[in-house]
C-alpha cells in the first residue's frame, strides 16, 4: 500500500490558511499555490539519489554531490494542476512538463481523456502528477492509470488538500503511487467538496465561476 505524507511544515501550514480564505483573491490564490508547491517540492525530492563528482573550488580540488538517476517530469491536471507547476519548475528547473486534461462524461460519469501531451522519455523519468485537490480521487486515479498507460511507472501524487475518501480510493486503486499533501481535511460533503477546504481551486486560480 502507498504512503500518506502530509507535510506539515509551519511556512507551509501558515501559507495554506491563507490559501483556504474567501477573501484570497484570484492573484493572491496564485501565489501562495506556487510558494506552497515549492516548500512542498523540498519533501518530495528527499529521496533523490546522489552521486560523487570531482570539482574544483577557488581553495582546492574536492568531491561533492549532484543528483543521479531518474530525472524529474511534473505531470499538472488541466486546468487547476497548472497552478502548481511555476512553484516546482522554480526549484527543478531542469524538470520537463508534460500535460493531462480530463473531463467526466455526464452521462456515464467516467473520466475522459480530452489531452495528453507527456515527454518522450517518460518511462525513463520520476513523474510528479500535480493537483490542487484530491476529493473524490476520481480524476487523480484516470490520470495516474492514462500516464502509466504510457509507460510511466516511477509516479507520486502531490496536492494541497485531500479528502480521506479520496486517499482511500487513490491507494486501493494505484497502491504503488505514494501521496503527498499540505492537509488531509475532515471529510467530502453531499457535494463532493473537500471539507474545510478551500473552495473550486481552478475557478480561485483563474478568477472563473
Amino acid at each position: 500500500m502507498s504512503e500518506v505524507h502530509v507535510i506539515d511544515h509551519p511556512l507551509i501550514q501558515h501559507k495554506l490558511t491563507y490559501l483556504r480564505k474567501k477573501e484570497t483573491g484570484p492573484k493572491e490564490f496564485r501565489e501562495l499555490a506556487n510558494e506552497i508547491s515549492t516548500l512542498m517540492a523540498y519533501e518530495v525530492t528527499r529521496e533523490l539519489p546522489l552521486k560523487e563528482v570531482e570539482i574544483e573550488t577557488p581553495v582546492m580540488p574536492t568531491t561533492s554531490k549532484v543528483i543521479s538517476g531518474k530525472k524529474l517530469a511534473i505531470v499538472p491536471i488541466l486546468r487547476a494542476g497548472l497552478g502548481m507547476v511555476d512553484g516546482i519548475v522554480d526549484l527543478i528547473p531542469a524538470a520537463k512538463v508534460g500535460h493531462i486534461g480530463l473531463y467526466r462524461d455526464p452521462e456515464t460519469l467516467e473520466p475522459v481523456e480530452y489531452y495528453c501531451k507527456m515527454p518522450t522519455d517518460i518511462e525513463a523519468r520520476e513523474l510528479l502528477v500535480v493537483d490542487p485537490m484530491l476529493a473524490t480521487g476520481g480524476t487523480a486515479i484516470a490520470a495516474l492509470q492514462f500516464v502509466k498507460d504510457r509507460g510511466a511507472k516511477n509516479i507520486k501524487f502531490m496536492c494541497l488538500v485531500a479528502a480521506p475518501e479520496g486517499v482511500k480510493k487513490l491507494q486501493e486503486s494505484h497502491p504503488d503511487v505514494d501521496i503527498y499533501t499540505a492537509a488531509l481535511d475532515k471529510r467530502l460533503n453531499d457535494h463532493a467538496y473537500i471539507e474545510p477546504g478551500l473552495g473550486d481551486a481552478g475557478d480561485r486560480l483563474f478568477g472563473t465561476k
